[in-house]
């Protein structure tokens, strides 16, 4: 298979709402702030610039949400994955954790109100989240989840087997995490109705218009396209895993992991009765995820990330995730057809939060977002627009830090961790005497 997936051959490319009208740059024009990727984090800077009276051109090498921002599976779920809230808050120190968590924490507050602001078309449905217990003995974990995140202002709550089966339709549950704020959507029809909020609110969106380099021309700075050039006084870059040039060495901050989505045939009415029965987002609860939801169309939309032979044969992997979601909802008796399948790539890096570099005075490029895209690319957007207006670094969201290349080990180091997790899960699964799944 090839790195990158074609992006027509996405579901979410088949589904979403048209993009807006745009045509690549041509010739040299002025800006306040120039803005180079058009995925959430740079669509949501551009707005909040924008709104604020600032003049902003946002760059753009493919077409808006091309990247993670149009290829993720469309979970909104505002939290952490990797780190706890206390471990969060040693490894940043205050005021800096406090800052960041309550940013990501209030995420979708920010999401709901720009997609109602805006109408933008985008499958929103906020019917929560389950992170499930798949063992009794994670119950103690998810417990500790719900008063961490309660102590910030989330709304959420542990649900105990009985509960969760009712929310999800699976009886292979022994309690979960319930995240009445999270959500999901269109990926791609979200960021494009964001790219149309930008036009409407009198930003210029180019696309089609990759930025090979930037110049510094007196005290400005001018990035450069093929057929034209930006003159800023700053510079803004939110490529992501999508990196390619514009800036030495930005693309070695960080590693590439991948993660693939597929999409089921529709769901009958009576299938859905029983499966999610509520429109929820789902997470089985096992360190190698398998996370699922409904798009619109009623069709099961699912990721997990390669491992081995799954993610490299086709015919395999689609059994591996037929398996999966039949030994969860044992109530689907027919065949199983995965209609799409596509990957995304992931800008992975130690911490998986997201780091503000900054490259040289009047450029910054935020990068490492790790797998925490929708409620955390469009967060972002404040932490920077704050930056471009001249808040002093002291008082950002974000540590601005020097550029530096990602350490070796993150090139084998999340794939590792995973095998780590899908080991452990099965130990300990089996010393709880609870069933494992297929291929666990």
């Amino acid at each position: 298979m090839s790195k990158f997936s074609p992006f027509d051959a996405t579901l979410w490319y088949a589904t979403a709402a048209p993009a807006p009208q745009t045509v690549p740059l041509a010739g040299r024009v002025q800006a306040d702030v120039c803005i180079v990727g058009a995925g959430y984090t740079g669509l949501t800077t551009a707005l909040e610039l924008v709104r604020k009276g600032v003049n902003v051109v946002l760059l753009e090498a493919e077409q808006a949400g091309f990247g993670g921002s149009g290829r993720n599976a469309g979970h909104c779920t505002p939290t952490f994955t990797h780190f706890s809230l206390p471990e969060l808050r040693k490894l940043l120190g205050e005021p800096w954790a406090e800052r960041l968590i309550a940013r990501q924490t209030q995420a979708n507050a920010r999401v709901s109100a720009m997609i109602e602001r805006y109408q933008i078309q985008c499958e929103w449905q906020q019917n929560g989240y389950v992170q499930a217990a798949a063992r009794p003995g994670a119950i103690d974990a998810i417990k500790r989840k719900v008063e961490e995140y309660n102590a910030v202002g989330a709304r959420t709550r542990f649900v105990d087997k009985a509960e969760v089966e009712a929310i999800t339709g699976s009886p292979r549950f022994h309690g979960g995490w319930f995240h009445s704020e999270a959500g999901h959507l269109n990926p791609l029809g979200y960021a494009r109705g964001l790219a149309r909020a930008v036009q409407q609110e009198g930003a210029i969106l180019h696309t089609g218009s990759k930025v090979t380099n930037v110049t510094r021309e007196g005290l400005r700075w001018v990035a450069h396209t093929a057929d034209g050039s930006v003159v800023a006084d700053k510079v803004i870059f939110t490529t992501g895993a999508y990196t390619v040039e514009g800036w030495p060495k930005l693309d070695q901050s960080f590693k590439i992991m991948r993660v693939f989505v597929a999409a089921t045939q529709p769901l009958s009415e009576e299938e859905r009765r029983s499966v999610l029965p509520e429109n929820t987002t789902m997470h089985d609860g096992r360190g190698d995820i398998y996370v699922y939801k409904y798009n619109a169309e009623g069709r099961i939309v699912a990721s997990m990330f390669p491992m081995g032979r799954r993610g490299r044969d086709l015919a395999y992997t689609h059994q591996v995730m037929s398996d999966r979601l039949k030994w969860l909802h044992p109530q689907i008796r027919r065949e199983i057809r995965w209609e799409y399948f596509w990957f995304g790539e992931l800008d992975m890096q130690a911490r998986t939060i997201p780091r503000l570099y900054g490259l040289a005075p009047g450029i910054v490029a935020l990068t490492g977002l790790s797998g925490r895209g929708v409620p955390t690319g469009s967060m972002l957007g404040g932490i920077l627009s704050e930056w471009a207006l001249d808040v002093p670094e002291q008082e950002l969201s974000l540590k601005v830090e020097p550029l530096h290349k990602a350490p070796f080990y993150m090139s084998f180091g999340p794939q590792l961790t995973l095998r780590y997790y899908r080991a452990r899960d099965w130990l300990k699964t089996r010393m709880d005497g609870a069933p494992l799944p297929p291929h666990a």
